[in-house]
């Protein structure tokens, strides 16, 4: 192929010895020269094999981490990062076969886009329930299927997202066009590639929040996003307790910054009747029994039944923190002390 950008992977870690070797693994399969890739890793004070993973995969850079959160360390990355493109990868994130780099940098050859992300989250049989879920179901968060905002194929809608958007089959890849929405895809995590010189125009420090950069460089006429057909897979929640405890982090911290007017991404517009259906359908239950049952009916698999208690818990985390977050002592990020990924 010839035309193959310099591209930035930037993957922050803490504690990340359990998949930090499959997603390395990965990117040095890549059929794409290695002159041509940097591979960054940002770490937020590893007490396990992390570090030892990083180097045994000779990674370029291995930096530091003080603010310690993963938008904190993908902050550090672009900053110390000097190609052309940026790949923002996640330590729990495997992307598919050696092609994969050479399909996400096509799109680039148009000058008009901005960035590019797959289209879906890889599903495999054999990995964990909760992983399966999240893939089946197109997101991490259930919530975004009922606002309409996701950004992956959903085996409920069988669409990348539920917003209606201006859009032409490339062949290898969508071309989405934002320039006339108020409401953007949560495009921007797992797998996202974009031109590091636009990154640099927003407020990517101290916090780099992956999916308030659209938010961000629309409004400057960067309004042209590529949904490229390939997948990349999400190792995510281990059991209930782990999922309950990701989705209390998405809140608290949100609402933190939020308060500090660092978030970008424009929550408030979404029409509030989407979000009255999430809580009247998780409520009367029968609602989202019909949508996990759509689901099955495409992709028959056990997993889907986690979309009760995964929209339930979501319900009750997000409530309790909106109402958490109104006393001072609690309006905080969530401590990092214990995380980890074993």
């Amino acid at each position: 192929m010839s035309y193959q950008p310099s591209i930035s992977i930037v993957i922050p870690v803490y504690n990340s010895e359990s998949c930090l070797g499959l997603c390395l693994d990965a990117i040095r399969r890549q059929d794409y020269p290695l002159k041509q890739i940097e591979i960054i890793i940002i770490d937020a004070g590893s007490t396990d094999a992390t570090l030892e993973i990083a180097r045994k995969y000779q990674v370029d850079k291995i930096l530091v981490n003080p603010l310690r959160t993963g938008e904190a360390g993908k902050s550090v990355g672009v900053k110390n990062a000097h190609n052309e493109l940026i790949a923002l990868i996640d330590s729990d994130n495997i992307i598919e076969d050696s092609d994969w780099l050479n399909r996400m940098v096509e799109p680039f050859q148009d000058t008009e886009i901005a960035g590019s992300e797959p289209w879906l989250y890889t599903y495999r049989p054999q990995d964990p329930l909760i992983t399966r879920y999240c893939a089946l179901l197109g997101m991490n968060d259930p919530l975004c299927y009922y606002l309409g905002n996701y950004d992956r194929i959903s085996g409920i809608s069988n669409k990348w997202t539920g917003l209606e958007l201006p859009t032409e089959d490339k062949g290898g890849f969508l071309k989405v066009s934002m320039k006339h929405t108020d409401i953007y895809p949560t495009i921007g995590a797992n797998g996202f590639v974009i031109r590091r010189d636009l990154i640099l125009k927003t407020h990517y420090e101290p916090y780099l929040f992956d999916i308030d950069l659209v938010s961000e460089l629309v409004p400057m006429g960067y309004t042209e996003y590529a949904k490229v057909k390939v997948g990349i897979l999400h190792l995510y929640a281990k059991n209930l307790k782990d999922f309950a405890r990701k989705q209390k982090r998405r809140v608290k911290d949100y609402l933190y910054y939020r308060g500090r007017q660092e978030r970008f991404y424009p929550w408030d517009k979404i029409p509030q009747t989407r979000l009255l259906r999430f809580v009247l359908s998780t409520v009367l239950i029968i609602p989202i029994l019909i949508d996990l049952l759509k689901g099955y009916r495409r992709i028959p698999d056990k997993a889907w039944w986690f979309h009760l208690p995964a929209c339930f818990t979501t319900l009750f985390v997000y409530g309790t923190g909106r109402i958490m977050a109104l006393f001072p002592s609690e309006n905080r990020i969530m401590d990092r002390g214990d995380w980890n990924r074993k």
